[in-house]
């Protein structure tokens, strides 16, 4: 059902993008002279909703980070990191998105995130939707390319909660996401 409504979304926005500069011209165009009959013009809603999908794909394009660094707790499908690893993008670490722990690498304490896209993301944060393979283990080190996801309240240890951001490693699951929680 999920999968439907992303590619539905998707397929919606695409169309969105190739043939919405001139709806109103073209269906004009191409009455027929001495016809009263109209072209197929898409209804208000699915225009909106196949723009806002494609305001959102672009807001997660644009908020798109590199979530460098080490694996602290990990989930079934996701991952706590702290991230700001800046040596993991460089070569031998950037092989794979899964670093083993066993490397020596060192966090920059003055780093700083920029807010723009590629950039590297800094802090504690969760990384959904990861790949399968290879297997991440606790304390591992991780370098994938993450879009905003919303946020998510981790808890470190029982009575602390923590409020962090969520990125997604899928871009169609990060866009999805945020779309449902923009419904709500």
């Amino acid at each position: 059902m999920r999968l439907s409504f992303c590619l539905f979304i998707c397929v919606t926005a695409a169309a969105a993008c190739l043939g919405a500069t001139n709806v109103a011209s073209s269906a004009a165009s191409s009455l027929q002279p001495g016809t009263t009959e109209r072209a197929n013009v898409r209804p208000p809603q699915e225009t909106t909703l196949a723009q806002r999908a494609e305001q959102v794909r672009m807001e997660c394009i644009e908020g798109r980070r590199y979530v460098c660094g080490r694996v602290l707790q990990v989930f079934t499908n996701s991952l706590v990191v702290d991230s700001g690893y800046t040596a993991l993008l460089n070569p031998p670490f950037n092989r794979s998105w899964v670093v083993r722990g066993n490397v020596s690498v060192t966090k920059s304490p003055s780093l700083i995130e920029e807010k723009k896209p590629d950039a590297v993301c800094v802090g504690l944060v969760l990384l959904t939707n990861i790949p399968k393979r290879p297997a991440v283990k606790a304390f591992d080190y991780v370098v994938i390319h993450g879009y905003p996801a919303g946020e998510y309240k981790y808890v470190p240890v029982p009575g602390v909660e923590k409020q962090i951001r969520q990125f997604s490693a899928s871009l169609e699951k990060a866009v999805s996401t945020n779309l449902a929680a923009s419904e709500k």
